[in-house]
């Protein structure tokens, strides 16, 4: 009896992970995109201020994950 007392005591303390899931999703789906455009566009990104776009959002998207992760572990 204190044992599923105590698993589930520890099951409802413990933090959502949702967020992680969604900015990982939208993470790997970012990374996709991003194949698919560079496989089928060699010139892409076209320009100094598309690829700073391109690589800020990437990075965005990686520290977001990351700090998901942290966050709710």
């Amino acid at each position: 009896m204190l044992a599923t007392l105590l698993t589930l005591a520890a099951e409802a303390a413990e933090p959502s992970k949702t967020a992680y899931y969604i900015i990982g999703i939208a993470l790997a789906a970012w990374a996709v995109v991003l194949a698919f455009i560079g496989l089928r566009s060699p010139e892409f990104p076209r320009g100094a201020g598309a690829a700073r776009g391109v690589m800020t959002l990437s990075v965005l998207l990686a520290l977001g994950a990351m700090t998901a992760a942290v966050v709710t572990a």
